[in-house]
């Protein structure tokens, strides 16, 4: 049988090394940007102009057009067809608008304008708040809810804190690409990409609960065994499980990833990198932090380094 959990420092420190860009972005972002993370109009306040062509058109052709006129961080979809097209971007002034207006005409052809909105920075604000409060809470929620979920086993508020640990790992591997990106390719945290972090973590708290489950059923199994074997054979017994259920999944990002348009590039790679990490963490990471934290108790307990370092090499 592998050791997984008797090699959790090497783990332990992949984890470190994958959140480290996340953290070092958002320390040099929030001295020398002011936030923390780069927010899109979505959240910063921008403009919001839906037009309709008189042809179709490819958001990648559309924006090309604002990224010519110095709008990088813009944003497009197609909307109903490919004759509709959303364009977000940064606020302009009139004559700013018109240049945009023509730019647009030489390149597609006259088009007629469907909405034209400003969405202000304190809306923005309020939006980011909302955001970090719903994640908050569900975390919290996560918590208690697994701490219930396994009150059946000693110290049930532990599995509760290990899940909620995995899944802030997820969340800052996801930022650690996003950040990244933002300084390979200008990609910015906007609606969309918020959407795939709350999928990853909704996948991540999934992954981690079936091998808690198991690791409940094994704990009821095997009284007599040490905690650290008890939960290396829960890891090996549902890691193919795992594995295989996020390789389909993966799978099907992938093709959306070479077959998809541009538009959803960002949106489907963000989620292909949380998904990944969702896995390792389930795996790798979330029984482990019990596992360390079991044997702490006991080297306070009994004053003497337990045995469950090396118990699961007796399996």
């Amino acid at each position: 049988m592998y050791h997984i959990v008797e090699k959790r420092k090497i783990w332990f420190t992949i984890s470190l090394f994958s959140i480290l860009p996340a953290l070092l972005y958002m320390l040099w972002s929030t001295a020398t940007r002011g936030q923390p993370l780069p927010l899109s109009i979505d959240y910063t306040g921008g403009t919001v102009w839906e037009v309709q062509f008189s042809q179709p058109v490819q958001p990648a052709a559309v924006r090309q057009v604002f990224v010519d006129a110095g709008y990088g961080d813009t944003t497009v979809f197609t909307v109903n067809n490919d004759f509709t097209a959303q364009i977000k971007f940064k606020p302009v002034n009139a004559e700013e608008k018109e240049r945009l207006r023509q730019a647009l005409e030489a390149q597609f052809g006259p088009f007629e304008e469907l909405t034209y909105r400003s969405l202000g920075p304190s809306i923005g604000r309020e939006v980011s708040q909302a955001a970090l409060v719903a994640l908050v809470a569900a975390s919290i929620l996560i918590l208690l809810y697994i701490a219930w979920a396994f009150r059946s086993v000693p110290h049930p508020f532990r599995y509760g804190v290990a899940a909620v640990i995995a899944l802030i790992h997820d969340v800052l591997v996801t930022l650690s690409f996003l950040s990244i990106m933002n300084l390979v390719a200008g990609w910015e945290l906007d609606a969309l990409t918020l959407t795939a972090i709350l999928t990853v973590i909704g996948y991540s708290v999934n992954d981690t609960v079936v091998i808690f489950d198991r690791l409940r059923e094994n704990f009821h199994r095997y009284r007599n065994e040490n905690f650290a074997v008890v939960a290396n054979r829960s890891i090996i017994e549902t890691a193919t499980r795992s594995i295989a259920t996020q390789i389909t999944v993966l799978l099907i990002l992938v093709a959306i990833l070479v077959l998809g348009g541009v538009t959803l590039q960002q949106f489907v790679a963000t989620m292909l990198v949380g998904f990944v990490s969702g896995m390792y963490s389930s795996i790798f990471n979330a029984t482990q932090i019990l596992v360390a934290w079991d044997e702490r108790s006991l080297f306070h307990r009994n004053g003497k380094k337990p045995v469950g370092q090396s118990a699961a090499a007796t399996t």
